[in-house]
């Protein structure tokens, strides 16, 4: 079959990153869905979680082959962003790299969005009747897929353009179980008399994506934030107006701010001393991390603290759940089979919010591990809100449409994939549970640190994978 150009999909990724996306925010896109199909005359249908789905009939002579499902989805972890909401991504390249300009890129997923709106648009492509299936809030809850409706999809095999590992096919991913927990807390007013006030930053961190990075030996800022402040607990009296860690509920935290007042003298000279000491221990303890640094300056007082019993619930909840690997697999090589991350710790008006991000392969353990931190918040005090818990999912990998993907990867670039397990959540537990006798596999270019500043989209990858799926889709018709 002759080759297609994919400089179509770089365009539409372009377009999709001048549309701000963040989860739960996604109306936007939806509408630049929606629009995009009413441009090429399509029948699309959207339903009240802007979830959108736009049907392609057959290339004319192919009507009588299955239908093929795209999916993707809308939303993207917005880091680096003070506004979010109105804040374009500014994308360039570098040698053989695309990146962005001090924020994250976004090509989890929209590099694999702009695909499949590409086959929707092209009319070169043979394929079978599509439906690109675009979800929204996969990277914070899943609650687009989650509240399908069990109509609103017909076609039975789905080819899932959200992978970071190029050389590989996906046929499973971990459980995940995302819960709030929030510590109440009836602020009062800041103590008097001679203090010194003190903002402590931890920044600079690499921070990524917390299924698949979390065995890389990456400093989440939650750690050296109990440190430092349990050095300093263990010593002098303090009062905390203020902890604010990590950017989202996916990733690893790479930055946090913390202020605090203490009295004048011994103990303020305690605080100072603990910039040099936090910094050689960060670059002891993190050597994969290197840039993740701690400063301490003096800051303007604040109006309010939150209670003292507040705040020693939230460091003995820190020190009692896990941070990182919980488990590595004993049948899948290097692969961490259970994992927890706390994601963000901001501390609100009434209460401390605190996120937890629990993943397995092994759904009952996930599921036990979820409670266990549950119940470790409640000794506190807090309340826990399951947001989501997606179950585990594999794919038989001996299956046909397995076999056929295997061997356009063959055909096309000339080497086989990996067929992988990964410890990262996607949808597709909640799709097989959803739609009956579904098959899945799970391909991508190759993204590097996505959920992260340092996201970069190989570009080589990206026009090989746009052909395996252009084939993919030839076969399959």
């Amino acid at each position: 079959m002759e080759k297609i150009d994919a400089k179509r999909v770089f365009d539409i990724f372009k377009e999709l990153n001048q549309i701000p996306r963040p989860s739960h925010h996604e109306e936007k896109v939806a509408d630049f869905l929606c629009q995009f199909a009413e441009r090429l005359n399509l029948e699309y249908e959207r339903d009240a979680q802007n979830c959108v789905v736009i049907r392609k009939p057959a290339t004319k002579g192919h009507e009588g082959a299955e239908p093929i499902v795209l999916l993707n989805h809308m939303d993207m972890v917005c880091v680096g962003m003070d506004d979010p909401l109105n804040t374009p991504i500014e994308a360039y390249t570098e040698g053989k790299w695309m990146k962005a300009h001090g924020t994250s890129l976004g090509a989890d997923n929209g590099i694999g969005l702009s695909m499949a709106l590409a086959v929707l648009e092209s009319k070169d492509i043979v394929h079978p009747a599509l439906e690109v299936m675009t979800t929204t809030n996969e990277e914070d809850g899943m609650s687009g897929a989650a509240n399908l409706s069990t109509d609103f999809l017909k076609g039975r095999k789905v080819i899932n353009i959200d992978s970071e590992d190029y050389n590989t096919i996906t046929t499973g991913a971990a459980g995940a179980t995302l819960q709030f927990h929030r510590i109440p807390i009836k602020r009062k007013t800041a103590p008097g008399g001679k203090r010194r006030w003190y903002r402590i930053r931890f920044e600079g961190g690499l921070g990524g994506h917390s299924g698949v990075d979390i065995n890389k030996g990456r400093c989440s800022a939650v750690v050296p934030v109990w440190a430092i402040l349990a050095a300093i607990y263990n010593e002098y009296d303090f009062d905390v107006a203020s902890i604010n860690v990590g950017e989202a509920n996916a990733s690893i935290a790479s930055k946090a701010e913390v202020v605090l007042t203490i009295p004048s003298g011994e103990g303020s000279e305690y605080v100072k001393a603990q910039q040099e000491m936090m910094n050689q221990w960060l670059n002891e303890e993190y050597p994969n991390d290197t840039h993740m640094s701690c400063i301490i300056e003096k800051c303007e007082p604040q109006p309010t603290v939150i209670p003292r019993s507040a705040f020693e619930g939230l460091m003995t909840c820190l020190e009692q759940i896990p941070q990182g690997v919980v488990k590595m697999s004993e049948t899948m090589k290097d692969t961490v089979e259970t994992s927890n991350n706390v994601g963000r710790i901001v501390t609100e008006e009434d209460h401390i919010l605190v996120t937890t991000h629990t993943r397995s392969f092994i759904d009952k353990d996930m599921t036990e591990l979820g409670m266990d931190i549950a119940n470790v918040f409640k000794a506190s005090g807090a309340k826990s809100e399951i947001i989501m818990s997606t179950p585990a999912w594999q794919e038989n990998q001996q299956s046909a449409f397995l076999r056929m993907t295997s061997d356009t990867f063959h055909d096309v670039l000339g080497w086989r994939p990996k067929m992988v397990a990964m410890h990262f959540v996607l949808e597709a537990g909640y799709f097989v549970e959803k739609y009956p006798g579904l098959q899945m596999v799970c391909i991508g270019p190759r993204i590097v640190e996505p959920h992260s500043t340092s996201e970069r989209l190989e570009l080589k990858t990206v026009d090989d994978i746009w052909q395996v799926v252009v084939e993919m889709l030839h076969r399959l018709s």
